[in-house]
């Protein structure tokens, strides 16, 4: 399959091998690069063949890319803000044979714009944050990875509006910001399930795993958690590794 050159040297590109060299992936040379988030998300997605996944916020498609690799026969779609981002995402489909839509638009806009029907699936890592004085100033590059403009809920209302009746909803995001997603994808979601993730053992989880059922009404589920690191030489616990080579996955 042929695959188109980047469009000029400002938006160069590096190749990343993912899931083992299963997966690979351009990204920007300068700026923000997806990494353990976006491979943990995929991890957690345990979409069906012939289900149709979408992803709010997809930069160069390393979620979508991953979820091609880990769960043949699903259609996926990636919404992407950044033209030259969402550039790179087409690129990475074609170089990676995925059956991958993306599309331009912005999770502010209401999602009934976009002309697609409801979702099996709705993921996303969305910005981890959304008060420009909680941090100092992102690096050029990162802003829009860092720094929800329309906050959390502009996020969450897209996702529970693209996900289907029954659908699934699955976010990545900061511990500290569990409260608020329950709140927020509780409007219309329930049958949370919460995978707390930690750097090391006996060090409070950093990110959180929510999967919610739009409509959902069975009671929330607090699963096991994933623990990255150990106090070993080893770079990654035995099962973070096996998870990042793509050998295990975190669906429940």
């Amino acid at each position: 399959m042929t695959v188109a050159p980047l469009p000029q040297a400002e938006h160069q590109a590096v190749e990343n091998a993912l899931l083992g060299g299963r997966v690979r992936l351009r990204q920007p040379a300068r700026g923000y690069r997806a990494g353990m988030d976006a491979a943990l998300l995929a991890a957690a997605v345990a979409a069906e063949p012939g289900q149709r996944v979408i992803e709010a916020g997809c930069g160069a498609g390393a979620v979508l890319m991953q979820i091609a690799a880990r769960r043949p026969g699903v259609s996926l779609t990636g919404l992407e803000r950044d033209p030259a981002m969402a550039a790179l995402a087409r690129e990475n489909a074609a170089l990676n044979g995925a059956d991958a839509q993306i599309i331009e638009g912005d999770v502010a806009a209401d999602f009934r714009a976009l002309d697609l029907p409801p979702f099996d699936w709705a993921v996303s890592n969305p910005p981890f944050f959304d008060d420009p004085g909680a941090l100092r100033a992102p690096a050029e590059g990162k802003r829009g990875a860092w720094m929800a403009d329309d906050g959390l809920k502009a996020w969450t209302t897209f996702l529970l509006k693209s996900a289907r009746e029954g659908g699934r909803i699955m976010v990545i995001h900061r511990a500290d910001r569990l409260a608020d997603l329950l709140a927020l994808l509780g409007e219309k979601a329930g049958s949370f399930a919460i995978r707390p993730v930690h750097p090391y053992a006996d060090e409070p989880a950093k990110r959180v795993l929510v999967q919610a059922i739009r409509t959902g009404k069975a009671p929330l589920r607090l699963l096991p958690p994933l623990v990255l690191h150990d106090r070993s030489d080893a770079k990654h616990t035995a099962r973070a590794e096996a998870i990042l080579r793509g050998e295990a996955a975190l669906d429940d």
